[in-house]
């Protein structure tokens, strides 16, 4: 028996995939959400502080009336990404998200860091919003909460809030509270919420509509007051650096749609309805924002803009009081409806993540009663509240954008692995090619129909190639979008051969035979679409400042910390293979152990054993001639 080096099998940890089987194991949570409680939850999650907050901010100090062609991009990069997201849900419905398809198509380690980051979104976009919303109400009450923390307890430390917000630390535990106690109670609450922000939203159109004036989309420089930021006037007075760092900020407000894909075990008939309430939830979402920031940016100029709560200032200079009350009331609830879209997948992903071992196997506790992950969700709500309480809204969003990038781009390579990929194992037996075999397969020389060994390697090598061509393409085209206009023609020339190289790599994957599964849903144009979504997602990542990468990667150190000494020695995957090793080597001895007794009929037993106990409390358990191991 060849064994294996301590770096070879230290590769195998890393990259060892979960197997996507349907076992016939039911899920301890119920399946209660329909499809309309799923688009609920993806509009009520995503329309929120993006609405009310984050268009008046990104007007002002971004981008200007250019705004809605920030919304535009942002909308674009997540619909891509909402596509891929869609065809996951198809392949495989089970609870966290990206974290799942990850683990299925790349490997563990790849997974853990996309669960840990998806964890940080989760997490920050919970705090935000609780910091939007009291933010809010604060300023209804002429910031008198924020005042009075000010005199009472002030913070005086540079990357902190400058008061502690305990109002946003309480509701954020109230609603781990509603969240624990029932899935079905707290999306009926979703749903009611969702439908006031809608009407609000409606009147916000229809009342600013009528305020609208073309002439604030073409302010001329000299009738911008003195001492106003509002750079060149027009349009996009900040040019297109600017219309971009504001795609980067709107992002934010799209981020949210994929906690439907977080319901896998929960949703009734997860092929269809996951997919399709993404579609739908996201077509609201961009007709909303595209709405709201067109008509907030027409009825009053971009440079007196309020940006923490630009709609009562809108209204108040209008002079429409009872609107603006009315608009206010319905924002704190569309709030609060963000809130539990926003902290619903937290509990979710640390449940599949303690469910495959690879943190820690309490968080996985389902209380049998409420049929919810309750220590998981009690667990990161007061996370999220601490948060919440210790850093101001601007840090908040500023950390949250990077992961759900990353996230995003993920999934869009996995969509194309998996699309390529063939169904025998690379590794599952010794293989080798010759150069004119590569060189013939770039092109499908030999017309393969199915994927090969061969092709579903180049594929991957491919995307990893363009991934990297991306990054360099960014890091030219972000520090020279100020003076990218013919003076510089070393970096048009350096972008047109990274661009002449990335259509290269398109044509070779789209040479390679694809898969022929059927599914409920499918990403259209691959590799094409998923291309694009890797390219924006990166190029939005770079718009991001020094200090947001540096604040991301203190916390992927401490989630390496934990997986390095925890879960990489108790993952349930690694469990399995172990046992599967065991296995093949009794297998290898003519299936006779040293009892005499023949080990390789209860194969089927010990997989099931693991199986059964994935989603409960207790360890997996192998029983093999009745004994257990």
């Amino acid at each position: 028996m060849r064994v294996e080096s301590p770096l070879r099998r230290f590769w195998g940890a890393l990259t060892r995939k979960k197997q996507n089987e349907d076992d016939g194991s039911e899920s301890k949570l119920a399946r209660v959400l329909t499809l309309l409680d799923l688009t609920g939850l993806g509009v009520g999650s995503t329309l929120g502080l993006g609405v009310y907050v984050l268009a008046g901010a990104v007007a002002r100090e971004q981008a200007g009336p250019a705004v809605v062609v920030s919304f535009m991009v942002a909308a674009i990069a997540s619909a891509i990404a909402a596509l891929c997201y869609a065809e996951f849900a198809a392949r495989v419905p089970k609870a966290g998200s990206a974290y799942v398809y990850s683990y299925v198509s790349i490997g563990e380690f790849t997974a853990f860091t996309i669960g840990w980051n998806l964890i940080l979104e989760y997490v920050i976009g919970t705090s935000s919003v609780a910091r939007g919303l009291s933010g809010y109400i604060d300023s209804l009450a002429d910031n008198k909460m924020s005042k009075a923390m000010r005199e009472a307890m002030p913070i005086d430390v540079d990357f902190l809030s400058e008061y502690p917000d305990f109002f946003s630390f309480v509701i954020i535990l109230i609603l781990a509270g509603l969240l624990a106690y029932g899935v079905k109670e707290s999306t009926l609450m979703n749903n009611i919420f969702t439908g006031v922000n809608l009407i609000v939203i409606g009147i916000v159109l229809v009342a600013g509509g009528i305020n609208c004036d073309p002439d604030n989309w073409t302010i001329d420089p000299k009738d911008i007051p003195p001492g106003v930021n509002g750079g060149a006037g027009g349009f996009a007075p900040f040019g297109f650096a600017g219309i971009m760092a504001g795609a980067a900020k709107c992002f934010y407000g799209f981020v949210g749609f994929d906690c439907i894909a977080t319901t896998g075990e929960e949703a009734q008939n997860p092929e269809r309805n996951i997919p399709l309430a993404i579609v739908i939830s996201l077509i609201i979402i961009f007709l909303a924002y595209f709405g709201i920031s067109t008509v907030l940016t027409m009825a009053l100029p971009y440079y007196l803009q309020d940006p923490e709560a630009p709609f009562p200032h809108l209204f108040e200079t209008l002079e429409w009081h009872a609107i603006k009350w009315i608009v206010s009331i319905g924002a704190i609830f569309a709030l609060c409806t963000s809130l539990l879209g926003a902290m619903f997948p937290l509990p979710r992903v640390l449940y599949a993540m303690s469910s495959d071992g690879i943190i820690y196997k309490k968080l996985q506790t389902v209380h049998p009663k409420t049929q919810t992950p309750v220590l998981a969700t009690m667990l990161s709500g007061l996370l999220a509240a601490i948060m919440a309480a210790l850093f101001n809204l601007q840090q908040l969003i500023d950390m949250m954008s990077i992961g759900t990038l990353l996230a995003y781009t993920i999934v869009a390579v996995s969509v194309l692995v998996l699309r390529y990929q063939t169904e025998e194992l690379l590794s599952s037996s010794e293989w080798s090619v010759t150069i004119p075999q590569v060189v013939r397969q770039l092109f499908n020389g030999e017309r393969h129909q199915d994927p090969t060994k061969l092709s579903s390697a180049i594929v991957k090598v491919s995307v990893c190639i363009f991934a990297v061509f991306v990054c360099g393409a960014c890091g030219i085209l972000v520090p020279a979008e100020d003076y990218i206009n013919g003076d510089y023609p070393g970096v048009i020339v350096g972008l047109a051969i990274l661009v002449a190289l990335m259509i290269s790599l398109f044509i070779v994957i789209s040479m390679q035979p694809t898969d022929r599964v059927k599914l409920t849903f499918k990403v259209p144009l691959v590799p094409l679409l998923p291309l694009i979504s890797v390219f924006f997602n990166l190029y939005l990542m770079f718009q991001l400042d020094s200090g947001t990468w540096i604040r991301f990667a203190v916390w992927i150190a401490v989630g390496y910390f934990i997986y390095f000494t925890y879960g990489i020695r108790h993952s349930i995957e690694g469990e399995r293979l172990l046992t599967n090793a065991e296995l093949a080597n009794s297998k290898a001895n003519n299936g006779i152990d040293n009892t005499g007794y023949d080990r390789t009929s209860d194969v089927d037993a010990g997989r099931k054993g693991e199986n059964t106990h994935r989603l409960s409390g207790a360890p997996p358990t192998y029983t093999i001639a009745n004994e257990s191991t």
